[in-house]
């Protein structure tokens, strides 16, 4: 880990770069008012200027005091605080907005629901991961508020019972295998992930002498939020308004996915016999440290100390060097973009993960079980 301290970042300053994603709301704005491809600024704004800015800006390997205390930390918090009701705003504003003029055509729509899917998926999941995984009871219910937006609540089950404890070995969807293509591990996880994450919630249950339809199930809360979701888009926009809410639902989860793809891929635990795994390092997450893409994403880069320490808030959380954990080439927004051509994302990251494996574990001879996600299931229980 670089040992390289930042000054206390409780300050204004030091956290107004991670403010930039407010940028992309006056751009849905616009882009609602001025119809034609007004829209493309979003995705613009989000993935290409912070590639651009990544390229200008460079890394930074300097790391905030980990043990700085939360009420020095307001101004980093607040932005995650405030999201829900702007995004809130930003998709059922535009639903019916878009629905009761007559200045937009039918793929004008589309395409400003497309950037909103961008904003949602982009920001409003990364937000909704960071509030997920506080203590506080209004932080946590923020982020099934930002969850039931994009119609993916199950999310917070999933990430937090499955990803965080079986990250890296055959029990969790969202580890992308190698030589694994983002289209099928993309199939797979909308699969796997609801019934796993059900799973986990019920042997939960289970274990304090509850049945599945127990209140205590948030699976009742998911659903309740979401169709509270749709009826609003609903009966704002009408079937219109409905299939314009669940479009941008589908690319927000497309663009959180291609993320959960890019941060795990090839990366496995190593299998210690009867089902048992090492515990999660730092080598288990791929590692970015670009400047413009950690503000506009919180942080989500520093993904290995996220794992290995997943109780750090985002201002906090540390990057590792090329010793500890491996580094991708360039920031989420390109290597998301990489990700959606196999072949080129195979030639960038195949050989990463092959010295991967002979750095760290040049005793295992045969990765073939590793690869296809056959190696034995670990043995607790969920």
């Amino acid at each position: 880990m670089n040992d390289s301290v930042t000054p206390r970042p409780g300050k204004l300053p030091a956290a107004a770069p991670f403010w930039m994603s407010v940028v992309m709301l006056p751009l849905v704005a616009l882009a609602a008012i001025k119809g034609g491809l007004w829209w493309a600024l979003i995705p613009l704004y989000g993935w290409y200027l912070t590639t651009v800015l990544d390229s200008l800006l460079g890394e930074s390997a300097q790391n905030a005091d980990p043990h700085t205390d939360v009420a020095d930390l307001f101004w980093h918090r607040a932005v995650t605080l405030i999201w829900f009701p702007l995004q809130f705003i930003a998709i059922f504003g535009s639903i019916w907005y878009v629905t009761h003029t007559d200045h937009m055509t039918i793929w004008g729509k589309i395409g400003l629901f497309f950037g909103i899917g961008v904003l949602s998926g982009t920001i409003g999941f990364v937000y909704a991961h960071e509030l997920l995984h506080q203590k506080t009871k209004y932080e946590r219910w923020l982020g099934d508020l930002l969850l039931s937006t994009v119609l993916y609540s199950h999310f917070r089950t999933e990430h937090l019972l499955v990803h965080h404890s079986w990250v890296g070995t055959p029990r969790d969807a969202v580890s992308a295998r190698y030589n694994e293509s983002f289209y099928a591990f993309f199939w797979r996880v909308l699969r796997d992930g609801p019934v796993s994450a059900w799973h986990a919630e019920t042997a939960r249950l289970a274990r304090a002498g509850r049945s599945p339809w127990h209140r205590r199930n948030p699976f009742w809360l998911y659903a309740t939020l979401q169709l509270a979701m749709l009826a609003l888009a609903l009966i704002l926009g009408g079937w219109q308004g409905l299939f314009l809410f669940v479009f941008q639902a589908f690319i927000a989860v497309w663009q959180l996915e291609l993320t959960n793809y890019v941060e795990h891929y090839g990366l496995t635990r190593k299998h210690l016999g009867n089902g048992r795994y090492e515990h999660i390092l730092p080598r288990h997450s791929w590692n970015a440290s670009h400047k413009a893409s950690n503000w506009l994403l919180i942080n989500l880069q520093r993904h290995s100390d996220h794992h290995y320490k997943p109780d750090r808030r985002f201002p906090l959380l540390q990057t590792y060097g090329e010793d500890d954990a491996p580094q991708l080439p360039y920031g989420y927004p390109t290597m998301t973009f990489v990700a959606m051509a196999p072949p080129l994302w195979r030639r960038r990251m195949n050989p990463r993960i092959r010295a991967w494996r002979q750095k760290f574990y040049p005793e295992i001879a045969d990765w073939t079980p590793y690869n296809t996600g056959d190696t034995p299931m670990p043995r607790r229980a969920l």
